[in-house]
């Protein structure tokens, strides 16, 4: 857990380099725009390395002895390196590519601090509409949306019908089967962190997800989850922890906002 003075000290510089990488995202999204495609075939726009730099120089003025571990130059890192970092930032300078692709407004800039693999401090910044979601284990998650903010509690109990985050690009036959167990639901699509942010409101209850995902994707929303009252768990029921291995690629996981509800009996066969 990251103690008060430390967060107080960071965390409106670190919102404000966020704002400033969705200015510079959506400078890229309003005119026309190239898409290459990276080594995995994942998209790749002006947008997402704009928001890579301004995120890296102002993470590195902002704490010079924090590395930052970012998507779009984590393969310039090493592992033996990138292991040696007990203390990091994590960063997908624009998550949901695809959904900016398809301008459907549905992305996000991600930051999270993590501290010996678990990611005590995440920041969540929608550009298109401009609400940030910011949170810390410990000292509560909380929404900005211009000049108000407001506290983020789960929704707990979560009452029937559950209410299930499910990813516009990613949504598969074992999440549609996973979901059959589960009874009575109500499925919103949704790209991007934005699912964890929808839980961490109480809007929603549910995120689960098969198949791969990398820690940049997750840490920033397990962080304001956490805050929040939730939890993201592996099938095994263990928290996600960063920088903890060889790859950075996660397995699958739940997201939960209730973490009392029966979660494994849905995950039945389906679980990797």
């Amino acid at each position: 857990m990251i103690d008060a003075a430390t967060l107080q000290s960071l965390r409106e510089d670190v919102l404000a380099i966020a704002q400033d990488a969705a200015a510079a995202i959506l400078e890229v999204y309003e005119r026309d725009f190239e898409v290459v495609s990276k080594g995995d075939d994942s998209p790749l726009t002006d947008a997402d390395l704009a928001a890579h730099r301004g995120i890296v120089a102002g993470l590195g003025r902002l704490t010079p002895d924090i590395p930052v571990l970012s998507e779009e130059s984590a393969h310039l890192v090493d592992v033996a390196t990138r292991r040696r970092w007990h203390r990091l930032w994590v960063v997908d300078p624009l998550d949901g590519t695809r959904e900016f692709v398809k301008r459907n407004g549905e992305f996000t800039v991600n930051i999270a601090l993590v501290e010996n693999g678990v990611a005590v401090f995440g920041v969540i910044q929608a550009p298109v509409t401009g609400v940030l979601w910011h949170g810390a284990p410990g000292h509560g998650a909380f929404r900005r949306d211009g000049d108000g903010e407001r506290a983020l509690h789960v929704r707990r109990p979560a009452l029937s019908p559950l209410r299930v985050a499910a990813s516009r690009s990613h949504l598969g036959p074992r999440t549609t089967a996973l979901m059959a167990r589960m009874g009575a639901t109500e499925t919103v699509g949704l790209g991007s962190s934005l699912k964890f942010c929808r839980i961490a409101e109480g809007g929603m209850d549910v995120y689960p997800r098969f198949g791969p995902t990398s820690e940049w994707d997750t840490a920033a929303g397990q962080a304001i989850l956490e805050a929040a009252g939730g939890a993201l768990l592996d099938p095994r029921g263990r928290p996600f922890r960063y920088n903890q291995r060889d790859t950075l690629l996660n397995g699958d996981f739940i997201a939960l906002g209730d973490p009392a509800l029966p979660w494994r009996d849905w995950l039945g066969p389906e679980a990797g």
